[in-house]
């Protein structure tokens, strides 16, 4: 394969094509290296990856708490550390050198963002304090002197961060770069900026020590660049001494979806291949690209030279090795649902993963073989009951799992059944490879009880019964027109043409988007029609958007989605409004009749037409059975929603630790 051959950045040789990006960890103190970052980035490279890209590092005092920091010398020592820990496993490493500019929070440094002008941001809501030429030229000093640290701390290479809005991309930008001096104004004064951090670090480092700038492909702005002037961009920063670039897409403010599973697989590495037929050095294609084969076809089709797979390789750290043996249904795929990472790190806590509950744990979790080797049954097949016995059966375990359907996931294949959500499928595929080359005995539908799981005679058993959908006590909820969101996904029942869903949380929010495609065009024809001229752009949009239902979202509160993560609900709202998804809020369900749903607006009672009412009220943990079976068999486990309610995320870690423990 093209992606496990040597390829040179510079005068540095990587084993293979993989480069892992650097993502926000959230696992530093004040800025020093820690034991936990070192062993999460020692087990990547131990995996196999090409280059490992860490950040970012803060050059400065406008970076963020939990991040690296790398403005001043002591922090070195725990960077050589990390850089130790990585070419001791074979691998090489490079430092992001971090600079937010208007994407700073006061409130977290204690200081008032900075930029090119006073430009408010969207996402901080915060007015940035313009730069002085004086302060502009200290902070080009501030890259050169952060380079040469991570040099002096043995780090392979350094890659300056243009992208995603920070501070390089907001002199390049005429949306936030309002200036009249040297530093804005036309393209040549707004790209000095960036020109000159180049050429301060190529100057700090000398000729020799690779330097990559992580670029974004398009804006995706409003007003703002191109894919056109980003390669002009990266072909002045080639002629400034930049060795290769690391192509990404928009900025933290795009209402273009990025890296939520919304986006296909690989959508942008058209972006990658701009930047590539625009300069000579090479080039890194990233943004959702989580499958070796993916890579694979990206690399021989020339379109870059090298993929990054940041959360890919925190879902699976050995997906290079895994792919060199031609172990691909091992490999844990990343399915882009930001709950462990993303989510995590926008409200300031630890990344982890969903598929990969080791992650960010490495330290605290080794998966020893079983020192006793027992019979294990599992009784669910969902999230945390397939994790629980996938983990059982890799330490040694006899493992049973009963599953009361015809088929594996629990309400992962429900979470899959929303267009766009599709990915969570991956996930079940997963566990069906595992537990078939594991040797777990997978009996579907097979019904337990308190008798079957006595007689079973297991050592230890894991409860992993899962829930169900909550009935609201509302009036006419009996109706033969009123249904279920869960049979609505899972196919099991129709609906008619005007539908109200009650309940506005994840579940009701995507059973809408689910009604609201039907009858829309779907991306094969759009794609011809679009090529063949046959309609215009308008109609198209029209088409591909309006479907065949009318469908009203009712919540309670004041915000529908609340329960979804904060990096995917804008974009689930977003796709709400523009499937045409009515969305009421502060709105109570009083009575369903033969004509609709009276509502309880606060002010007034109103009623609500509809031909089906679909319940999307919560769920209900199915913990009877559980509570009397813990009472008589000595090692017994209860694990996800068996418990409570819960994200998918921790349903998996329970299911993981009840495996670790037994």
């Amino acid at each position: 394969m093209k992606l496990l051959s040597p390829v040179k950045i510079g005068q540095m040789v990587l084993k293979n094509r993989v480069v892992m990006p650097a993502m926000h960890l959230g696992y530093c103190r004040d800025g020093f290296v820690t034991e936990k970052l070192v062993e999460f980035y020692r087990t990547r490279a131990r995996g196999g990856v090409g280059l490992i890209i860490v950040g970012g590092c803060a050059i400065d005092e406008h970076g963020y708490g939990n991040m690296i920091k790398i403005d001043d010398d002591k922090y070195i020592p725990g960077l050589s550390d990390l850089v130790r820990a990585v070419h001791g496993e074979g691998g090489k490493i490079a430092a992001q050198l971090f600079q937010p500019g208007r994407y700073s929070y006061s409130f977290l440094m204690g200081i008032q963002p900075v930029a090119p002008s006073p430009v408010p941001s969207k996402l901080t809501r915060q007015v940035p304090r313009e730069l002085s030429v004086e302060e502009i030229k200290a902070i080009i000093d501030s890259f050169g002197r952060a380079a040469a640290r991570a040099q002096k701390a043995g780090f392979d290479a350094v890659e300056v961060i243009a992208s995603a809005g920070y501070l390089v991309s907001q002199f390049l930008s005429p949306v936030t770069n309002k200036r009249e001096d040297e530093y804005g104004g036309d393209f040549e004064r707004r790209m000095r900026f960036g020109l000159e951090v180049a050429k301060r670090i190529r100057e700090a480092v000398g000729p020799d020590y690779p330097v990559i700038f992580r670029v974004g492909g398009n804006d995706f702005m409003p007003g703002g660049n191109t894919n056109r002037e980003i390669a002009i961009f990266c072909r002045r920063l080639e002629e400034a001494g930049v060795d290769a670039f690391n192509v990404t897409g928009g900025w933290h403010e795009t209402t273009v979806p990025q890296i939520t599973m919304a986006a296909p697989r690989g959508a942008f590495t058209y972006l990658a291949r701009g930047i590539r037929e625009a300069v000579s050095v090479p080039v890194i294609a990233c943004n959702r690209i989580n499958d070796p084969l993916l890579a694979e076809e990206i690399l021989v089709n020339d379109i870059a030279d090298l993929v990054g797979m940041a959360r890919a390789m925190i879902a699976d750290p050995e997906l290079v090795v895994k792919t060199a043996a031609g172990r691909f249904g091992e490999i844990r795929k990343c399915i882009g649902c930001n709950q462990g990472c993303l989510d995590a790190v926008f409200t300031m806590k630890p990344v982890g993963c969903l598929v990969n509950a080791r992650a960010g744990r490495e330290l605290e979790h080794d998966l020893r073989p079983a020192e006793q080797v027992k019979h294990v049954l599992v009784v669910g097949g969902g999230p945390a009951g397939m994790e629980a016995a996938r983990v059982a059966a890799e330490r040694g375990h006899r493992v049973t799992l009963w599953e009361k359907s015809d088929r594996l996931g629990g309400q992962l294949n429900l979470a899959a059944a929303p267009p766009g959500r599709e990915e969570f499928a991956a996930v079940v595929n997963y566990y069906n490879y595992e537990l078939n080359r594991l040797g777990v005995k997978v009996e579907l539908g097979k019904e337990a009880d308190e008798d079957s799981i006595r007689s079973f005679g297991a050592d230890a058993v894991v409860m992993a019964t899962g829930a169900a959908p909550v009935t609201p006590p509302i009036e006419g909820v009996e109706r033969p027109e009123v249904v279920q969101a869960w049979d609505v996904l899972s196919g099991a029942v129709t609906t008619g043409r005007r539908v109200v869903i009650i309940g506005g949380g994840a579940v009701g929010c995507e059973t809408a988007l689910l009604l609201a495609r039907k009858g829309t065009i779907d991306a094969r024809t759009l794609h011809f029609l679009a090529l063949n001229d046959a309609e215009d752009w308008e109609t198209l949009k029209r088409l591909a958007t309006r479907g065949v239902k009318e469908v009203t979202v009712v919540e309670m509160q004041k915000a529908a989605g609340a329960d979804i993560g904060v990096s995917t609900r804008w974009v689930i709202l977003q796709e709400l409004q523009r499937y045409g998804v009515k969305v009421l809020t502060r709105a109570t369900a009083k009575k369903i009749t033969e004509c609709g749903v009276v509502l309880d607006t606060g002010d007034q009672e109103e009623l609500l037409e509809a031909d089906t009412v679909v319940l999307a009220a919560g769920s209900r943990s199915l913990s009877e059975i559980c509570e009397r079976v813990k009472e008589e068999l000595p090692e017994v486990y209860m694990v996800g929603d068996a418990v409570a309610p819960r994200k998918a995320l921790d349903a998996i870690y329970q299911g993981f630790l009840a495996g670790t423990v037994l």
